[in-house]
């Protein structure tokens, strides 16, 4: 059964890996933001930023349940 769906426990893994990485990005630049005293321009510049990023992984899984279903 485990071999069945060797290729979708792959893709949920990776997302999962994808999704912890910007999560552990978004605390590290928070801390970063925090102890540097950024104004709030800054802060929305570099979120915007990282949300972006954020948006294109989101975007790419979107056009592949798209094209492949």
């Amino acid at each position: 059964m485990l071999t069945d769906h060797y290729e979708q426990i792959e893709a949920i893994g990776l997302d999962v890996a994808i999704i912890g990485l910007f999560l552990l990005m978004a605390y590290v630049v928070h801390d970063v933001l925090k102890k540097n005293n950024v104004p709030l321009i800054g802060k929305v510049v570099v979120y915007f930023v990282l949300f972006l990023g954020a948006a294109g992984f989101i975007f790419k899984g979107i056009m592949q349940l798209v094209i492949e279903g």
